[in-house]
């Protein structure tokens, strides 16, 4: 994947260094002076070392000293904003309550708007920002299997083996978004989009490496999991309803059908199942299970009112 272009002084710094080896002490200076945008997207980055080549950069970088600092600090921030955001439920149950509490925080709802009102140019939009996750889809919370005991790990192991195509590669959940990017003319090519995606799908995605990348995380990991994995089902069959209004291709609706009845089964697992394993085995990580939670709901509200606010503008300008 190439470098994306820079959003501010510290990935101007930070890539022109990946590119020549060079020492990045640099870098490090350069980091007060970041804007949200630029931090974010310098901490995407690094978080890509550790899943794919980046042309032009060596891939014994992945471990540089300064880098991981570089890394660490950009983390740190990000976890501290996402923890300042959270206020941990009183007297609830994650098991017990989990569908409850997520009933209570219904946010904006980019599919509703797709199902009824976009426009195919919208969609198009959504699809190419999206794919910066969707591309990669379920790949950080494999970090985690690792740090599970015997039934959490073999539960997340039975959620992933049907999210990565139950061993068929051409059902592999990630390459069905690609082949439906494909046959509706865009760029399946991972990061080809990277140009386009606002701060708020680069803080979704830093989150989510962030929570499997750090064993200590583990519990912020599982609880985003059972948050994303129970407000997937209906919105996934809105998309299937308003991209068939709109006309696109069999193979993008494909993707978000497969997700209709599969969610259904997984937000169950990942709760019940992956869930409440942890908690039996860990009482002490109910706190970042409900966490992790919260903070998948938070960061797609704020995706969603920050692209539903850019439409509609676009709609009154028109």
């Amino acid at each position: 994947m190439d470098l994306p272009t820079p959003r501010g002084p510290l990935t101007e710094t930070l890539f022109s260094a990946l590119r020549s080896g060079d020492d990045f002490f640099a870098v490090l200076t350069a980091l007060d002076d970041a804007t949200p945008d630029d931090a974010a997207l310098a901490l995407w980055v690094l978080h890509q070392l550790h899943y794919r080549d980046l042309t032009g950069v060596p891939d014994d970088l992945e471990w540089d000293s300064q880098l991981v600092q570089l890394r660490s600090l950009l983390e740190r921030d990000l976890e501290q904003r996402l923890r300042d955001r959270f206020t941990a439920p009183e007297g609830l149950a994650f098991v017990e309550d989990f569908f409850d509490w997520v009933a209570e925080h219904d946010g904006a709802s980019i599919a509703a708007y797709v199902h009824r009102d976009a426009t195919r140019e919208q969609v198009l939009e959504l699809t190419r920002v999206r794919s910066i996750y969707h591309l990669m889809e379920s790949d950080p919370t494999v970090w985690v299997l690792p740090r599970l005991g015997v039934r959490a790990k073999a539960a997340l192991m039975e959620l992933l083996y049907d999210e990565y195509g139950a061993g068929d590669p051409n059902r592999l959940h990630h390459h069905l978004f690609a082949r439906g990017m494909e046959a509706s003319g865009l760029d399946a090519s991972y990061g080809a989009y990277i140009d386009e995606v606002p701060v708020e799908i680069l803080e979704q995605n830093n989150a989510q490496t962030l929570f499997g990348l750090h064993r200590r995380l583990r519990g912020a990991a599982i609880g985003h999991l059972a948050a994303f994995e129970a407000t997937s089902s209906l919105p996934s069959s809105r998309m299937v309803q308003g991209l068939q209004r709109l006309g696109f291709p069999q193979e993008l609706v494909d993707y978000y059908a497969e997700h209709v009845e599969a969610d259904a089964v997984h937000e169950q697992l990942a709760v019940h199942v992956i869930g409440g394993a942890m908690i039996d085995e860990e009482p002490g990580l109910e706190a970042d299970l409900w966490f992790g939670a919260f903070t998948a709901l938070d960061l797609e509200d704020r995706f969603a009112r920050s692209v539903l606010a850019h439409w509609q503008l676009e709609e009154a300008v028109a």
